[in-house]
Formats: structure tokens, C-alpha cells, sequence
């Protein structure tokens, strides 16, 4: 059933139960209680599922129930329960199935594509009118726990002939019929096949069906049991009732997600009855007016419990304080003892440091003064500058030199300053003079080395 998606959300409810009067030629005279839920498409229009029962045969099916148990919160079409199989991931969601089950009052077939409900539709084939159908074949009526434990045990494979013939009479027809709906299905839904067929009865598999679906239907279809566990015992199980379980757990999380057709809802919780209302404005009025005189000595009690309990916990903090206090003063005794090595051994270290970096200096970058003196001879001579006497105290040397012209003695100052700039700190000559008793001259060379 389709609706304009620019319907309100709230009024979603009321327009689905008036299509559902008009399409589904209900009597407007009736009440019926209709549920729905939406599948999910991208059309311009909002795509619904309707499901609709009578009141009157609600009550004749469940009413015995609810004065036994006072309520039912869920009531779920049948086609609906095989959705557990896939939220519960016994089956795959991948595919497209059709469920045939026989029930003692109904048959009906279902497809899901996808693990979501397609359609289903009922067939006049329950076990009571197969059983009216066998009967009116052989013109008797037979026993009918002999029929039903032939059916469940033997199925179409049974060695009696009579019973043979007249089931694979009737399944016939049955598959011819499910053979239509199918051919229907692929058609409307536009499904280009069908992937598996799953067959069962409340009663228990039916053996040979498997074949039938073969040759009517070209479909592979296997028992519809799932309680693995069990299929050796002498008892069976019906299979939607396992699947009813598993649909209650199912609702029990997410209500909102259920077609449910109940009228037999529970009462409201004992806060929003009338009774339960009025019990509690009585009960309300009495604690008010003991509230008053009650307050401060429970106030009273109250505060010394809480001083006797923060008194226990004072205690034990005050404990747990001073373990951890005196766990630190004998580390800080620890810490000051350790600082106080520490001290000794930088300054032991420190001691050896300066005396190995003297050495070091000493036997590395100490500077001969031969050396330093060959040097020094060498270019005066390149420069006709003589030495007749040399002096040293500590890195001064003072050299007497003599020369034919004063002006070498500035040349070779300037060429030593030049070439020896890294080694020396000071080079001047104090004073140049004649010597009255030659042509030379003299002067008095000062050299600081580095």
C-alpha cells in the first residue's frame, strides 16, 4: 500500500486504516485492528505492508489465552516469524527463499528476499483438510491418529498403496497451487528466480516433498527444522515455535519494529492507574505531614553518620599520611648522603680534568723556543738585519740588532708581524740609534709571544 511521502509522520496511522477500508473492501460497519510496517524504497511514495485481523476471530483463537495468562503483548502474523532466521543469521540475507509450512488450521507460503518480507499467501491445504481430502478420496473416513502418524513417519514414500496414492494425488495439487503463487511473485516483484525452498509442518517434515518441489516447481528444497539438536528424538517440536521464542527476544529489544495485531495489551503500570494514583497522593499526604517533625532528627541521624564514617576514614588517612611522610624524610636523608658523594667525586674529578688538560697543553701545544729562535734568525737574515745579543724571560724575547740601514729593521717588524700575527701578541722596537763608531745602526727588537 503506497502513501505521498509529504504525509506527516503523525498522521501516517490514521491514513493507512482509511486506505485500508478502501482498498481492502473492509466493512465500515466493523472494527478491525490493523498494523503495518514500512519497506524501504526510494520511489516518490512510501511503500507499506498491511496487515489486518478481526476481532471476532481474535478472540475466538486467543481469548482462552488471555484469561489464562491476563495478557499477550504480542500477536505476529505467522509469515512474519521467519524473519528471526535471518536476524538471528541462520540464514542468509543474500538470497531469496520461499517457506511452505502446513499447520493443523492453515497453509501458507512466503517469500523473503533478502531477509526482508516479500509476500505470503495461504493455500486450502491445512493437515485437517488434507486429512478431509484423503478421506473424500477413498470414500471413508479413516482413523485419524492412523493418518496423521503415516503421514509424519512415511510421508508420500509409505509402503501402504492406498495412502501413496491418494498423497501424491493431493500434493499435487498442492504444488500446482504453490507453483501459481510463485509464478505470480516473480512476476510482481520482478524476481528472476528463487534461490531455495524450505517445507515443514507443525507436525514434522513430510517425507518426499523434496522431490515434488523438484518436478513441479524446479526448485531444491530441503526440511524446514532447525533444531538440529533434537531431529533423533521420538518427540517433535513445532519449528514456529522456536521461531516465535526467538521473535519474542527479538521484540523485547525493539518493540517499534513489530507488526503487532494484539488487543489483549497489559494494564498500566501501578503509577499511571487511577487506584495507583490515588494510593499515591494518600500515601504523599501522610509522609508530608510526618516530614516535618521527622526532618531534623533524621537531619540528626544522618549527620552523625556521616561524622562517624568521615571519622573512620580520617583515621586511615592519617595512617596511610605518616607512612608516606616518614617513607620520605629517610629519602631525602638518602638524597642528601648521595648529594654529598656526588660533591666530592665532581670535585676529585674536576682536579684530575685541570691536571690532565696541563699535561695536554704541555706536550701539545707547548712551543720551543729554538724553534721560535731559528725562525726569528732566519728572517732577519733574509732581511741583512744581524743579532748581537738575545734576551728571554718567560714568552718576551729581546733581540739587539745591527744593520747597514735603519729602514730594514721597520721592513723586517712589518714581515714578522704579517707572517707570525697568530703567534705573536706584541712586536715593537724601542728605540733605533747610530753607532757613533760605524755606519751601522742598532736597535732594541721586543717580541711577545702567545
Amino acid at each position: 500500500m503506497n502513501i505521498s511521502r509529504s504525509i506527516p509522520e503523525e498522521d501516517i496511522a490514521d491514513i493507512l486504516d482509511i486506505k485500508a477500508y478502501e482498498e481492502l473492501g473492509l466493512d465500515q460497519a466493523n472494527t478491525y485492528t490493523i498494523s503495518s510496517f514500512e519497506i524501504e524504497n526510494a520511489g516518490e511514495e512510501r511503500e507499506f505492508h498491511i496487515f489486518v485481523a478481526e476481532p471476532e476471530q481474535m478472540d475466538e483463537v486467543f481469548l482462552p489465552i488471555k484469561e489464562e495468562t491476563k495478557y499477550i503483548d504480542l500477536i505476529i502474523p505467522a509469515p512474519l516469524l521467519y524473519r528471526s532466521l535471518y536476524t538471528k543469521e541462520i540464514l542468509q540475507d543474500k538470497h531469496t527463499h520461499c517457506f511452505v509450512y502446513f499447520t493443523q488450521n492453515d497453509a501458507f507460503v512466503t517469500v523473503y528476499r533478502n531477509g526482508e518480507y516479500l509476500y505470503s499467501k495461504s493455500i486450502e491445504f491445512s493437515l485437517e483438510q488434507i486429512y478431509d481430502k484423503y478421506c473424500e478420496a477413498i470414500g471413508e473416513k479413516v482413523d485419524e491418529k492412523e493418518f496423521y502418524t503415516v503421514l509424519e513417519s512415511e510421508g508420500l514414500k509409505t509402503t501402504n498403496s492406498d495412502y501413496q496414492q491418494n498423497f501424491m494425488k493431493i500434493f499435487s495439487e498442492v504444488f500446482i497451487n504453490i507453483n501459481d503463487i510463485i509464478i505470480y511473485v516473480k512476476r510482481a516483484f520482478d524476481l528472476d528466480s528463487i534461490d531455495h525452498m524450505f517445507i515443514g509442518s507443525e507436525k514434522g517434515p513430510i517425507i518426499g516433498l523434496d522431490d515434488y518441489s523438484q518436478n513441479y516447481l524446479g526448485l531444491e528444497s530441503t526440511d524446514f527444522n532447525f533444531n538440529y539438536n533434537v531431529v533423533n528424538e521420538e518427540w517433535y517440536t513445532d519449528q514456529l515455535q522456536y521461531l516465535m521464542l526467538l521473535a519474542s527476544l527479538d521484540y523485547m529489544e525493539d518493540e517499534s519494529s513489530f507488526v503487532n495485531l494484539t488487543m489483549y495489551t497489559r494494564p498500566p503500570a501501578f503509577v499511571n492507574r487511577a487506584s495507583g494514583q490515588f494510593i499515591m497522593a494518600t500515601a504523599a499526604a501522610v509522609t508530608l505531614s510526618l516530614a516535618y517533625p521527622l526532618m531534623y532528627l533524621v537531619g540528626s541521624y544522618v549527620n552523625e553518620a556521616k561524622i562517624y564514617a568521615l571519622s573512620i576514614e580520617n583515621n586511615k588517612l592519617t595512617a596511610e599520611s605518616n607512612k608516606y611522610k616518614k617513607i620520605l624524610n629517610e629519602k631525602k636523608q638518602q638524597i642528601k648522603v648521595l648529594d654529598d658523594k656526588i660533591q666530592v667525586l665532581t670535585e676529585t674529578y674536576q682536579a684530575k680534568a685541570n691536571t690532565l688538560t696541563s699535561i695536554y697543553d704541555k706536550k701539545v701545544n707547548y712551543r720551543l723556543k729554538s724553534g721560535t729562535f731559528h725562525t726569528f734568525a732566519k728572517e732577519l737574515d733574509q732581511f741583512e738585519v744581524n743579532v748581537d745579543q738575545l734576551k728571554s724571560d718567560k714568552d718576551t724575547v729581546w733581540l739587539s740588532l745591527v744593520s747597514s740601514d735603519d729602514r730594514k729593521f721597520t721592513e723586517v717588524i712589518k714581515y714578522m708581524s704579517d707572517t707570525h700575527f697568530d703567534d705573536i701578541i706584541a712586536i715593537d722596537i724601542e728605540r733605533i740609534e747610530k753607532d757613533p763608531a760605524s755606519s751601522y745602526y742598532k736597535g732594541l727588537l721586543k717580541v711577545e709571544l702567545k
